[in-house]
């Protein structure tokens, strides 16, 4: 079928009752193109406070339901063909009208879905499409609302290649030959028995065709009928994460008088086993997967889904480090998937947060009984092609897990997934004491009521189950290594290929005795204990990875990774961050896409940083009692620039995987000191603050093995732009990221200069976020006014069209700052591609 954007010319609103609207309230609808996230323009509310029932669980916005527009020309000769709209997602609940028909629905917000529109339409004239989406009270974090990913419109003729019709399976793969089945789903809507040719051409990355094949297939009236072809391909290119080599599927219909339909797709050649000596392995090879979760907000874009933002996160974590992606807790994007396949990144693509146990008041579990297999078999037919997917996982923290009615509707969700797609493997993200925790409330002694009331009473304010894991993660660790959870869990863990654990590491060397079969994957652990963690993977061959919560930083769960301390007032750490908190505060790597201190740690403990990594506590906070949580990471700075605090004490942080480093203030040795796998990779070092160059030298049996300096910012405020590329394309969801700083005259980051920056933006592109990591601010993501946060900001601009875009920038004691951007077409850079 004819693919064709459908994302150009909608307008959104609040919805309006239509009774008051009658009644003379009205809300006018504005343009908007999406992808687009209706919450995050919406003002976000304090508890308590007007319409405070908004919870930290999603950054306090409010929910609401939110009404799409768009007027579009159907030409007279679409008469008579198949017309389908596309939603690749909308969230969540949502219904969609065409001239004022019901067209149809999907409740779970991360489902593609179709529309089949022909029906509704009317032939040369202008037609409305009329989306309602609605959103309040339904997740454990920050969802965003509205179309928030690409739409499409699908047209073609009574004889066509249904929707994701094309698939690609290598199930034979030498070093000389491999074997590529593609099936061909067909469909006739005519009246009468059709007879096609499948034309079917591979070609490498280079386009050169490698493999062909033509077959004919009979397809009767109303029964789509599915053509396999298997081809082969001579010395094929493996797809790998250090070597992601794609092909390309085209499929070509054609009958006595032409061409009937065409499609494309790509492709990976990889084979994948498991076993519990060599794990997982990847073309023969043994890999550990170096996992971050992530949600799917884009940070300063709210939920809104484009191409490029999804890009950018995967280049950014795999600079970090990371060689594998698990989505959490839904269905990743086409987008997403697309950057992996490029980027030799592996995907942990997961279905659903809740099964029929609700964790929020209004969320899918109420949905979960009708639409479960028809949202499975949209994740599976999204994901089928991408070889950077190898594991499907049926579920995040279901309490179901813990029994035997759970037990069989996950063999349910398992076995549904495999009869789809038998070339990948499942999993279950499961959390042990939640799994229990019906057990442990009926054997709590009278002492711990008080404790179990407190975080009853936070779950219910929308902190989750992280905040009842929190206290502390040993406690956690304890109940998951238990004679109870190893019975209750032994059923959901038996029909898994590999066994999900969340925050469980106690069972990884239990289990290689009680379970010698199993195979084990930390599908959830925390940042801090990465090193114990990590070392625990390459011991065991049943282990196959690690997946810290979280690789990248999110909207909503406020505060669960923020740093706290011990004072009259805070006896305890408390796990929801009170409004205008805004962010987790637990990932590697901020909403913005900075790299904070325990990425570099993490890089560092994964082997693949030599250089040691230099980090500072804020001298304001020195000799205060740390009380954060598990999530939390020390709160670190990397910089030298601390004005104010000259000649006080301080710690600084050191992190390396070498025998020892030194640390030298100003040319002065400040001593030598261990660190290394023995040390937890890392050391500290107290001294006074002093302006000028701190410096860090690791040593490996007495001799350098790298070096890294902090220098202190001086002089006048300098503003810098710089954006991430200088040219960018017109479509396909590109954007343009321009990162603004405060520097010194050297280029040195100034993290204790932050003040507003204004940006305009002129020419061919839109301002579509702005924003700094700041994880408590009131600012909004839609302003052309921000404060920059340890230095930086981040402005995010949508093109649109060929031509250039320039965006300035202005900050009080600084001269203006500029950057121009190419935008060329679309078309111009696949012909220069071809």
């Amino acid at each position: 079928m004819i693919r064709v954007s459908f994302n150009d010319g909608w307008q959104a609103r609040p919805k309006v009752n239509p009774f008051a609207e009658m009644s003379g309230h009205s809300v006018p609808y504005r343009p908007v193109t999406v992808p687009h996230d209706a919450m995050l323009g919406q003002e976000r509310v304090a508890p308590g406070g007007d319409g405070g029932s908004e919870s930290g669980a999603g950054a306090y916005f409010p929910g609401g339901t939110f009404e799409y527009r768009k007027t579009f020309h159907v030409p007279e000769e679409y008469r008579g063909r198949r017309i389908v709209l596309e939603f690749e997602g909308v969230y969540r609940d949502a219904t969609v009208h065409i001239n004022g028909d019901y067209a149809g629905q999907r409740p779970f917000g991360y489902s593609q879905f179709l529309i089949d529109a022909d029906r509704f339409l009317r032939f040369g004239e202008d037609n409305e499409i009329r989306v309602e989406a609605r959103s309040h009270r339904d997740s454990r974090w920050y969802t965003g609302a509205g179309i928030y990913r690409d739409t499409w419109l699908l047209v073609g003729g009574p004889v066509r290649i249904s929707p994701d019709g094309v698939r690609v399976t290598t199930p034979a793969i030498e070093p000389e030959l491999a074997v590529a089945e593609v099936a061909t789903r067909v469909e006739n809507d005519s009246l009468a028995i059709r007879t096609v040719d499948v034309h079917t051409e591979i070609r490498d990355g280079a386009g050169a065709l490698v493999a062909s094949d033509v077959s004919r297939i009979t397809v009767l009236p109303g029964e789509p009928a599915l053509c396999r072809q298997r081809l082969y391909l001579d010395d094929p290119d493996l797809w790998s994460t250090d070597s992601p080599a794609l092909y390309g599927c085209g499929v070509r219909l054609t009958d006595d008088e032409g061409d009937v339909d065409t499609e494309t797709v790509g492709f990976g050649i990889r084979s994948l086993s498991l076993d519990p000596r060599r794990g997982l392995r990847i073309n023969g090879e043994t890999v550990k997967l170096r996992g971050a979760c992530v949600h799917h907000d884009n940070g300063v874009l709210g939920a809104a889904t484009f191409a490029r933002a999804e890009e950018r996160r995967v280049e950014i974590l795999k600079d970090a480090g990371f060689n594998a992606i698990r989505m959490s807790h839904n269905p990743m994007s086409r987008a997403m998937l697309d950057a992996c396949d490029r980027l030799g990144m592996l995907v942990v693509d997961e279905a659903f947060d809740v099964w029929t146990s609700g964790k929020s008041e209004f969320d899918y579990s109420l949905s979960f009984p009708e639409w479960w297999e028809r949202d499975i078999e949209a994740m599976v037919a999204k994901d089928f092609n991408h070889p950077s997917v190898i594991l499907y996982s049926i579920g995040n923290e279901i309490p179901e897990t813990g029994s035997a009615v759970g037990a069989a509707q996950g063999r349910a969700l398992a076995e549904k997934v495999r009869s789809l797609d038998r070339t990948r493997y499942v999993t279950n993200a499961v959390n042990g004491m939640l799994a229990v925790m019906a057990e442990l409330s009926k054997m709590r002694q009278p002492a711990e009521e008080s404790t179990e009331e407190t975080a009853g009473q936070q779950a219910d304010e929308g902190a989750g189950i992280n905040t009842l894991m929190a206290d502390p993660g040993e406690m956690m660790n304890a109940i998951s290594s238990s004679e109870l959870v190893s019975q209750r869990t032994a059923e959901s863990f038996a029909l898994l290929d590999v066994a999900g654990m969340n925050y469980a590491e106690s069972r990884y060397a239990l289990d290689k005795d009680l379970f010698p079969n199993r195979i084990i994957l930390g599908t959830e652990t925390f940042p801090t204990r990465i090193d114990g963690n990590w070392r625990l993977v390459e011991q065991y061959g049943h282990v196959i990875g690690d997946f810290t919560w979280t690789g990248w930083d999110y909207l909503g769960e406020v505060g669960i990774g923020r740093p706290q301390y011990l004072n009259p007032d805070t006896p305890r750490p408390a796990f929801v961050a009170p409004y205008p908190y805004l962010v987790a505060g637990c990932g590697d790597i901020d909403i913005t896409g900075h790299r904070r201190p325990a990425s570099y740690y993490r890089e560092i403990v994964f082997g693949r940083r030599a250089e040691p990594y230099l980090a500072v506590r804020r001298p304001e906070r020195y000799g205060q009692t740390v009380a954060s949580t598990p999530w939390a990471w020390s709160d670190t700075v990397a910089g030298w620039t601390w004005p104010g605090f000259e000649n006080e004490p301080v710690t600084v942080e050191v992190y390396s995987d070498a025998d020892e480093v030194e640390l030298l203030l100003n040319g002065r040795s400040l001593g030598r000191r261990p660190t290394g796998p023995d040390h937890r990779f890392r050391t500290a070092f107290d001294t006074v603050h002093e302006p000028g160059e701190l410096l860090a030298i690791a040593y490996r049996d007495g001799a350098e093995t790298g070096r890294t300096a902090l220098r202190s910012a001086t002089g006048p405020v300098v503003l810098r732009a710089e954006a991430d590329r200088p040219v960018i394309t017109a479509g396909g969801g590109d954007l343009a990221y321009v990162t603004l700083s405060l520097t010194d005259t050297t280029g040195t980051l100034h993290t204790a200069a932050d003040r507003p920056v204004s940006v305009e933006v002129t020419g061919d592109g839109v301002l579509v976020g702005f924003g700094s990591a700041d994880p408590s601010t009131e600012e909004r993501f839609d302003a052309k006014e921000r404060h920059t946060y340890q230095g930086r900001v981040l402005a995010v601009v949508r093109p649109t069209g060929p031509g250039g875009i320039r965006l300035t920038a202005a900050a009080a004691g600084c001269e203006p700052a500029e950057v121009m951007v190419t935008v060329t077409d679309a078309a111009t850079v696949d012909a220069d591609v071809e």
